[in-house]
């Protein structure tokens, strides 16, 4: 049985990355991001770039630092403790896992910083790759792509686009589906900035019959979902792992607030009720955290059969961050969703991040599905 306890490296690589960000990417951070009108902090980016971080699952011989799933989640995890605003999940996680041995130029830029990218998949309310509508109908040697992409994670700012397109069959087969790797400034294409609760970069992407060859396709034409599949079990896995960090960070907070606030001329974390429901996050925070850790082991050594583990960790993850969100504003009580405070942006996170690649239903309903029922 695979060890879920951490490894010297990882634990290295967490203690690092926490210092890192507890100084340069800070949750005040987030809140002059929003305040300056920009999504994440290009400088910042740079520097984990040269940290290693945007190359964490890009191989060593495309520049890339391939430290592995288990890695990239703590990574990510540590990003969600102070809500790091940065394109690492859709470049470093989804592209350079749909890219991996092949494209090896543009990996060596995804590594490097200079190339970001993101993943244009969902139409509607709900992730559903499979119910892709919009058309790449065949033309010449090519394909003109026409549709609409919405809630398009880091899509006003990234420099490329994979984008899922229909080539065959109707919405709702997995089979004629294709995936294209595009440049975001290609004609015919425009975005329109996509206002989210979390203060994050999405966007909604028309394609007015972007044209599109042969050299842009990513796998397989009409086998799109099988080029993509490992890349959303990534990004996932990934996502999982941050929400778990934002859980972490929420808690943390409301335990200072628990052991500082006094009423009654004590503490209130000294009062039962609010340390049994204390603990029980905790609790919930720590399964997950497990959870989490065994989604990225075996993405790690066995890819092929990771959609239980992905699952279960992405599903876990979205209602343990709701249960510390909630609890975190009840117990701040009237200051804990107001805007001068923090706890209120970890509850506007945890809910864009729990929609984000398939909700708390969509991931039950797989794990379902693997066990047979």
């Amino acid at each position: 049985m695979t060890s879920l306890l951490p490894t010297e490296d990882e634990g290295m690589l967490r203690d690092m990355a926490r210092g890192f960000l507890d100084d340069s990417a800070p949750v005040r951070a987030l809140r002059e991001n929003r305040d300056r009108g920009r999504a994440w902090d290009p400088g910042l980016w740079r520097e984990m770039a040269q940290m290693g971080w945007a190359g964490v699952l890009v191989p060593e011989a495309a520049g890339g630092s391939d430290m592995g799933h288990r890695a990239a989640g703590i990574l990510a995890e540590e990003m969600g403790v102070t809500l790091a605003a940065t394109p690492f999940l859709s470049s470093a996680v989804l592209a350079a896992t749909a890219l991996r041995g092949a494209a090896h130029d543009r990996l060596a830029a995804i590594s490097s910083g200079e190339l970001t990218y993101a993943l244009a998949v969902d139409e509607g309310a709900k992730h559903a790759p499979a119910r892709t509508a919009m058309t790449a109908e065949a033309a010449g040697n090519g394909f003109r792509l026409t549709g609409r992409k919405c809630f398009v994670a880091d899509g006003s700012s990234a420099d490329r686009l994979l984008v899922l397109a229909r080539t065959a069959g109707r919405p709702g087969e997995a089979q004629g589906l294709t995936l294209f790797d595009i440049e975001a400034g290609r004609a015919g294409l425009t975005r329109q900035v996509q206002a989210t609760v979390d203060s994050r970069d999405h966007a909604r992407i028309e394609f007015a019959g972007v044209e599109a060859t042969g050299a842009d396709v990513v796998g397989e034409v009409d086998g799109g979902l099988a080029a993509l599949g490992p890349a959303l079990n990534a990004g996932q896995a990934a996502m999982a792992a941050e929400l778990a960090g934002l859980s972490t960070g929420a808690f943390a907070m409301t335990a200072g607030y628990l052991k500082e606030r006094k009423q009654f001329g004590r503490t209130i974390g000294a009062f039962q009720a609010l340390q049994h429901r204390a603990a029980h996050l905790w609790c919930e925070i720590e399964v997950t955290a497990s959870a989490i850790a065994n989604a990225g082991r075996v993405l790690d050594d066995t890819p092929d059969e990771a959609d239980l583990a992905v699952s279960l960790a992405k599903a876990r993850a979205a209602r343990t961050a709701r249960q510390v969100v909630s609890e975190g504003v009840q117990m701040h009580g009237g200051i804990g969703m107001t805007d001068d405070f923090d706890m209120g942006f970890y509850m506007k996170r945890a809910r864009v991040g729990a929609e984000w690649l398939g909700d708390y239903g969509y991931h039950a309903g797989r794990v379902a599905q693997a066990r047979g029922f």
